[in-house]
């Protein structure tokens, strides 16, 4: 009876604890481990067409003019933001340089990426600057 009593209350406990968790995680930010994962939770915190609107601002205060649509599926944003990133690194360098410094892409995670292929690097750019831009919308709905 004791034991019963206390797996209950241990069970109760462990329940309350979970619900703290999820409030607290609710009120973090958590980084996404990838592309897809972040623009999945742009979705699903129905932020993603805000995303796309801080895209677009930024892109424009470094004077790369890029208009992203609102209809943007997430799987055409990747691949154009890529492809706009990976001609900035071929071609226009110090632009892209000064398009990373607007965003406020951390200089020491582009230090360490590796540089050996550009079509890779230009991936692991953009998806830095989804990160960076994906941050400063979830912090500013929050917050």
């Amino acid at each position: 009876m004791i034991a019963e009593v206390l797996f209950q209350k241990s069970i109760s406990f462990k329940k309350i604890k979970y619900l703290e968790f999820l409030k607290i995680k609710n009120q973090m930010y958590i980084t996404p481990i990838n592309t897809d994962l972040l623009l999945e939770e742009a979705e699903t915190e129905n932020l993603y067409l805000k995303l796309i609107e801080q895209i677009n601002k930024d892109f424009n205060l470094a004077n790369e003019g890029i208009d992203f649509p609102m209809s943007i599926s997430p799987e055409e944003l990747k691949i154009q933001l890529h492809e706009k990133i990976y001609r900035l690194i071929q071609y226009k360098f110090a632009e892209y340089l000064n398009l990373l410094y607007i965003i406020d892409v951390s200089e020491e995670q582009i230090k360490k990426l590796d540089g050996s292929d550009l079509v890779v690097l230009a991936q692991d750019v953009a998806f830095l600057v989804l990160k960076r831009e994906w941050q400063k919308v979830w912090f500013r709905n929050k917050y």
